[in-house]
């Protein structure tokens, strides 16, 4: 009998993992996910596909993995509860997970769903804060705390010159036989007047999918424009170089969450996760970057 795969939507506060994935004698999100389901349904640990694998020191509010389980251990998760079998593991999960990472919601996946290929994109905010007043210590482990005062209007601009399709290998680790090739589809940087980010500069990041470190290689140019150390046009020169510049810094984790990621109908969640996996090819960049409209 085939398994059961199911959807489980979560948040966690990464300040003391080591990222997402597995790794030998370190405290990993993957793990601490996998051993409470094995905890809670009394076997080995299963394991659990994510639709984006954070570094060390990163947040999720939006995370959504899967898991495949077999049917009969699935049927048996709810005992003699009146709940659903998804309430039901929602609930077990929450008494066994420590306090920093959190499941929302679980519930049977529908056809074809794969929760790393499926997806259409990936939302992620970096929240900085250039002013001593706004300075909130509850907040410490979430926003970039900077010193120099920071030209919003500049980052911004910088920022839109490197949407579209491209070659993102000057903002990325390289990693053998992986692609730099991304769709940056929002690269936005305010300063909120209103609600939990007021007065901080907030960046959001939004691309089909992310190369290793790209994020915060992305906010690391964008501070050194806001600070005036380099002009507006320099992230789009790196771009073009496609190669790292060595002075170019990469922003601190702390300051990085993964608000959403979205998904398509649930009957395009097949031909989605098919086109995912699909090869890019390297030549299948666009040329120039996109400069939307009213751009300097």
């Amino acid at each position: 009998m085939s398994s059961v795969r199911l959807r489980l939507d979560l948040a966690y506060d990464g300040t003391d993992f080591a990222g997402w994935a597995r790794q030998p004698g370190l405290r990993t999100v993957q793990e601490t996910l996998e051993d409470a389901l094995a905890r809670v349904l009394s076997g080995s640990p299963p394991r659990v596909t994510v639709a984006g694998r954070t570094d060390a020191g990163v947040h999720a509010r939006g995370q959504v993995a899967h898991v495949d389980l077999d049917p009969e251990v699935w049927a048996g998760v709810p005992g003699r509860s009146t709940r659903t079998a998804g309430e039901s593991l929602q609930i077990r999960l929450t008494g066994v997970l420590p306090r920093d990472v959190v499941v929302h919601r679980v519930a049977e996946a529908a056809p074809g769903f794969d929760a790393r290929f499926s997806a259409l994109r990936r939302l992620y905010a970096y929240r900085v804060c250039d002013d001593p007043m706004l300075r909130d210590p509850l907040r410490r482990t979430s926003v970039l705390w900077h010193r120099r005062p920071l030209d919003v209007d500049a980052m911004h601009a910088a920022a839109q010159l490197l949407l579209g399709r491209h070659d993102f290998a000057g903002f990325c680790k390289p990693r053998e036989g992986a692609t730099t090739i991304r769709t940056l589809e929002r690269l936005s940087w305010t300063r909120p007047v209103e609600g939990a980010d007021t007065g901080l500069l907030v960046a959001r990041v939004q691309a089909d999918a992310f190369c290793h470190s790209m994020v915060r290689a992305l906010v690391g140019a964008s501070l050194a424009v806001g600070e005036g150390r380099r002009p507006v046009t320099w992230p789009a020169d790196v771009l073009a170089a496609r190669r790292r510049d060595p002075s170019s810094a990469v922003a601190p984790a702390l300051g990085l969450t993964l608000e959403e990621v979205t998904y398509p109908p649930d009957d395009e969640l097949g031909e989605r996760a098919a086109l995912t996996r699909a090869v890019r090819s390297p030549d299948d960049v666009d040329p120039t970057p996109v400069l939307p409209s009213g751009c300097c």
